[in-house]
Parts: structure tokens; C-alpha cells; sequence
């Protein structure tokens, strides 16, 4: 009722502008006048309200520390993550290549026990053998972490695949194609690792 009186007083008024948000100030003060009047009735004792306010102002002092203990747990327990993390990655990428080494140990155990054996017999047939063995050995290893050989002889000269360091004569072949691979390059599941070294026809 009080609200409504201050509205009809304005309008009354003929207040604008500046003088219409006084009234709303007034109707807005008023508002809260009878919240709290509501929540303190208004038969108590001033020490009762003085009291009462206090409780509040307490209460509310206890749940703004609660927020900022919250607060200050969520942001500890964020910086622990951050550093756990941090010192996972730079693990990960300190011992990126166990798993290779790894896997390449029982090889050079191989070549170790290839060139003992060759150094106290003369079997070249068997030393040649073995190699071969070691070879196919580590090229199953390295196929299995995804690494395996650009196609390069007889195909047309790719720049993203091959690196041409000679160009010959031949008449055999059409132009522009590798006649003879010099290094092999090699994929790293789709990546190029290195490309083939090559001549090229003319």
C-alpha cells in the first residue's frame, strides 16, 4: 500500500525525468523498509533489533568465508593439477623413445654376438647370414612403429617425396622420372621422415 501510495504521489505530481527515478528511489526505500520490518518485527526492542542484525551481519561473515576457503581449495587442488601435468609432459617427452629402444635392444644384443663370432671364425657365408637376419630384425621392429619406404624407382619425380641430386640421360625412360635411388627415404605413418635421394631422367 505504501508502494502504491508513492507511485500515485508521483504520478500526481506530474514528476519526469529526474524527478520520476527520485520516486522510484522512494518507492524502491520504502520496499525495503518494510523487508526488513518484515524480518524484525516492529514491536521488538531496539537491542533485540540491533541483535538480530548482528546475527546476520555473522552469518553472512561466515558464509563469505566459507566461499573463499572454497575458493582458495579449489584453486590449490588447480595449481596441483597444473604442476602434476607439466611434470607428466616433460616425463613423456624425456623418455619419448623407451618403447623404441626398447624394442631395438635384442638387435644390438644380435650385431654384439654377430661380431664376436666373426672375429674367432671365418665363415663369411654365416657371417653374412646373420646380418641379414639382424636386418630383417630391426626392419620388422621399425615397420611395426610405423615406419616404411617411399616407392621411388621407375615413379615420376615428386619433390614432396624424392630430392633430386643428379639428372642423366636416359632414353629407356619418359622424362622427369627416377631411374635410380641413391638413399631411401621413408614415411612415418604419413609423414614424410626423409625423402629418397634420387637421379632423375632428362
Amino acid at each position: 500500500m505504501v508502494a502504491k501510495r508513492a507511485e500515485t504521489s508521483a504520478e500526481e505530481a506530474g514528476w519526469g525525468g529526474s524527478g520520476a527515478e527520485h520516486a522510484e528511489h522512494e518507492v524502491d526505500d520504502v520496499l525495503d523498509e518494510q523487508r526488513l520490518e518484515e524480518e524484525i518485527p516492529g514491536e521488538a526492542s531496539l537491542e533485540e533489533k540491533v541483535l538480530t542484525l548482528e546475527a546476520k551481519l555473522n552469518e553472512s561473515e561466515n558464509q563469505a568465508k566459507a566461499h573463499y576457503d572454497h575458493l582458495q581449495r579449489l584453486q590449490a587442488e588447480f595449481d596441483n593439477y597444473r604442476k602434476r601435468t607439466q611434470k607428466e609432459k616433460e616425463e613423456t617427452v624425456k623418455y619419448a623413445a623407451e618403447r623404441l629402444i626398447e624394442a631395438l635392444l635384442p638387435i644390438l644384443d644380435n650385431f654384439e654376438r654377430a661380431m664376436t663370432a666373426s672375429q674367432s671364425h671365418q665363415d663369411s657365408a654365416g657371417f653374412v647370414q646373420g646380418m641379414e637376419l639382424i636386418l630383417r630384425q630391426m626392419q620388422n621392429v621399425l615397420t611395426k612403429e610405423g615406419l616404411t619406404a617411399i616407392e621411388a624407382l621407375g615413379q615420376p619425380f615428386d619433390p614432396n617425396l624424392h630430392e633430386a641430386v643428379l639428372q642423366v640421360e636416359a632414353e629407356e625412360h619418359p622424362e622427369n622420372t627416377v631411374v635410380e635411388e641413391l638413399q631411401k627415404g621413408y614415411y612415418l605413418k604419413e609423414k614424410v621422415l626423409r625423402p629418397s635421394m634420387v637421379k632423375v631422367s632428362r
